[in-house]
């Protein structure tokens, strides 16, 4: 249904100008909750309709200004290229479901 693509600093537009559903991950190679949430975000991927743009936080530092980012692993879910909500930290696969429905349905 989704998929998984990677964004970076010059390429970010994939998100600000696509007109469905993104999520945004915000993350580094170095995160240890990063990790745990990026099995997660695959399968939400898998089941929904809805693209996933990982940002790495290292290669891409304009885009995690541009956006506050503080922490990671921080996600923010845009809809027709606005941000629609934010999150940060990781979260097992039935509260990320929950924060989803609250905005995709």
């Amino acid at each position: 249904m989704g998929r998984v693509i990677d964004a970076s600093d010059s390429d970010f537009d994939v998100v600000t100008k696509s007109d469905e559903w993104v999520l945004v991950d915000f993350w580094a190679p170095w995160c240890g909750p990063c990790k745990m949430v990026a099995p997660v975000l695959l399968q939400i991927a898998s089941e929904r309709d809805i693209t996933v743009a990982k940002v790495n936080t290292d290669v891409s530092p304009m885009s995690s200004g541009r956006f506050g980012i503080r922490g990671i692993p921080a996600l923010i879910l845009f809809n027709n290229g606005e941000v629609v909500d934010r999150m940060t930290g990781a979260m097992p696969k039935p509260g990320m479901d929950d924060w989803l429905n609250q905005h995709m349905t």
